[in-house]
């Protein structure tokens, strides 16, 4: 050992090791020498992020720019900017700048490394209108702590630097920060904090084009309206980060990868008690996505799911049961909606139903070959309204216990269901306002219904039993 050892970098103990990779001391790939424990460290120490400012990367010679946005902007006037942070090179003096509406610039040659930080925990924007973000000519990657943002001398160093944000955190901290922001392509060594805080991350990368590579999002325990729209059309991410939060909270995770066009897989989603809004529009039009998550909640609450995968048109496959038996209103409407791909629909146990809870949940999806079970026999408003509108590839509907039906119940729930041909139906109380209005307009010419034989009230055509079709009495 003492030959070769003579030819790599030698330190006292690893975290001397880790120390200098972090301060760029020691480039990876590398091999060294730890003393104290005799014994050699083959590149296994990452660059801790968390460790260093948040920093802009330049990929080629441009300009960087600190913007506000307008007066009448559609996120409301903006207020006087109160915020002054800094920018400096690596042994250079901190350049302090404050946002215009134009873009504050920056100049910057191709790999230049730009600090940021600032002097105070005074927030550079906060509330609902104050809003400041970067952007640029060039394409550029970010690193580094975000909470320098927050509060980082860069004189004092990087013992300055926070890594959860502190309780009394303004709302929408770090909202619309590389709002449209098309030239940044990756955040993969951005550190964010391990909590969160109002809306502090809404918007964040909204409409980040060329954006291929997110951050980690490390918080287990959600705040109102933190990642809401934060990748929404980001049109060239493939992989969403690990959401490993149990604790979520109202709107946490609505529109947050909306229109992500290249997204192919979708995150784990372990939570089992749901917040209001909190999966509302999460993955719709993410046209590249083929496999849903599991689902395991059990305690749904208003729109959890409402729109979830709508427009996901390569999804085959959906979670194989979604295991809530008490639902609430609108938890699952237009959850599959316009889902061209999908052949199989998940399990749906649920006997104790809501008002729109199934509303227009699988309409549009024009491969579903077969149909779950649905056991429920009291019924809430509207809620099989256009439940499989569209269908066109269905042949059979699933069994319909309930004798007594409510308001818009079944309202258009097979309309459009080219194939369909058989259908039984036990209900003997049909009074209720449009409870089968429209119900099976346009489905197949001729097939079989089956009706209680206690029944006489129905009627035929759109809005009864089909016409043309046979009637069996059980």
């Amino acid at each position: 050992m003492e030959n070769y050892l003579n030819y790599i970098d030698k330190f006292a103990t690893e975290t001397d090791v880790q120390t200098a990779v972090d301060n760029g001391e020691l480039l990876k790939p590398y091999v060294a020498y730890i003393e104290d424990e005799d014994r050699i460290d083959w590149n296994s120490k990452k660059i801790d992020y968390s460790k260093k400012p948040f920093s802009i990367v330049a990929h080629s010679d441009g300009t960087i720019y600190w913007k506000t946005f307008k007066s009448n902007s559609p996120f409301g006037p903006v207020e006087p900017y109160i915020k002054n942070i800094y920018y400096f090179r690596n042994g250079e003096s901190p350049v302090e700048i404050e946002p215009s509406v134009s873009g504050t610039p920056i100049t910057v040659s191709s790999g230049d490394v730009i600090n940021f930080g600032c002097y105070s925990n005074t927030p550079f924007y906060s509330g609902t209108t104050k809003y400041c973000y970067f952007d640029s000519t060039i394409q550029f990657s970010v690193q580094g702590n975000i909470m320098s943002l927050y509060s980082y001398d860069s004189e004092e160093g990087i013992d300055t630097l926070k890594t959860n944000f502190p309780d009394n955190t303004p709302n929408n901290y770090f909202a619309k920060l590389f709002y449209n922001c098309t030239g940044l392509t990756s955040a993969e060594n951005l550190f964010l904090p391990y909590n969160t805080t109002t809306s502090c991350y809404s918007y964040m990368f909204n409409g980040c084009t060329s954006l291929e590579t997110a951050p980690a999002l490390p918080a287990t325990t959600l705040a109102n309206n933190c990642y809401q729209y934060m990748f929404n059309g980001c049109t060239s991410l493939e992989t969403a980060p690990a959401l490993p939060a149990t604790t979520l909270a109202n709107n946490c995770y609505q529109y947050m990868f909306e229109s992500c066009t290249s997204l192919t897989t979708a995150p784990a989603l372990p939570a089992t008690t749901l917040t209001e809004n909190c999966y509302f529009y999460m993955f719709a039009g993410c046209t590249s996505l083929t496999t849903a998550p599991a689902l395991p909640a059990t305690t749904l609450v208003n729109r959890c799911y409402s729109c979830m995968f709508q427009g996901c048109t390569s999804l085959e496959t959906a979670p194989s049961i979604l295991p809530a038996t008490t639902l609430e209103t609108a938890c699952y409407s237009s959850m599959f909606r316009g889902c061209t791909g999908l052949t199989t629909a998940p399990e749906l146990p649920a006997t104790t139903l809501a008002d729109s809870c199934y509303n227009s949940m699988f309409d549009g999806c024009t491969s579903l070959v077969s149909a779950p079970a649905l056991p429920a026999t009291t019924l809430a408003n509207n809620c099989y309204s256009y439940m499989f509108a569209g269908c066109t590839s269905l042949t059979t509907a699933p069994a319909l216990p309930a004798t007594t039906l409510v308001n818009r119940c079944y309202y258009y729930m097979f309309s459009g269901c080219t194939s369909l041909n058989y259908i039984k139906c036990l209900a003997t109380d049909i009074s209720a306002t449009n409870c089968t209005n429209g119900w099976v307009s346009s489905v197949s010419s001729t097939g079989t219904f089956v009706k209680a034989a206690s029944m006489t009230g129905w009627s035929t055509g759109t809005s009864g039993i089909p016409n043309g079709w046979t009637v069996q009495a059980v």
